[in-house]
């Protein structure tokens, strides 16, 4: 199933999106501006991207599913800098994710349908649970499971989930492998 990655590219204000080596894009997801995705990372269908007005850095062997909305924080007024988004590398981002504006380390799993806002930093090896609230500004400790709304650190995570991270970047990386095909 090869496609022209082009079509899912957009340049705004003469800013277009840079993709590292062996990315897939799906043609109904769009990238919007100042977007830079590293190596084997793959977005999903229906997936937004826009880094219209400010940027958002995406880490190696990431994938982003279908749904989801990564958008940035402008400078203005009220926040004199902004807040751009950041993820890692091995970063697994779940369905239907809005990410804001947010600092994601790596080896991350962002659970189905959760939300991390504003100003939020997630450290390394963390699991977010589905529909976890990050709210604005807050701190996400490495190697725990957070869950709820707000996120509330739950447990630990075992010797098997802090391996789980880079399982699922490679599962990915070859699902998008056979879509490049």
């Amino acid at each position: 199933m090869n496609h022209n990655k082009a079509d899912s590219l957009r340049t705004h204000h003469g800013v277009s999106p840079v993709l590292g080596e062996r990315v897939f894009i799906d043609t109904s997801a769009a990238l919007i501006g100042d977007v830079l995705l590293g190596d084997d990372c793959s977005v999903w269908p229906m997936t937004v991207i826009r880094g219209d007005m400010h940027r958002i850095r995406i880490g190696a062997r990431c994938s982003i599913q279908d749904g989801s909305v990564l958008h940035i924080t402008h400078a203005g007024p009220y926040n004199a800098d902004g807040w751009p988004l950041e993820l890692g590398d091995e970063v697994t981002v779940g369905h239907k994710v809005v990410l804001h504006g947010c600092s994601i380390g790596s080896r991350v799993l962002v659970g189905i349908g959760s939300i991390v806002m504003d100003g939020a930093v997630v450290e390394d090896e963390v699991v977010i649970g589905a529909n976890t609230l990050v709210p604005p500004g807050k701190t996400l400790h490495s190697g725990y499971l957070y869950t709820g709304s707000p996120a509330r650190q739950v447990r630990a995570l075992s010797a098997a989930e802090l391996a789980y991270f880079s399982y699922s970047a490679a599962n990915y990386v070859a699902l998008k492998d056979s879509y490049l095909l």
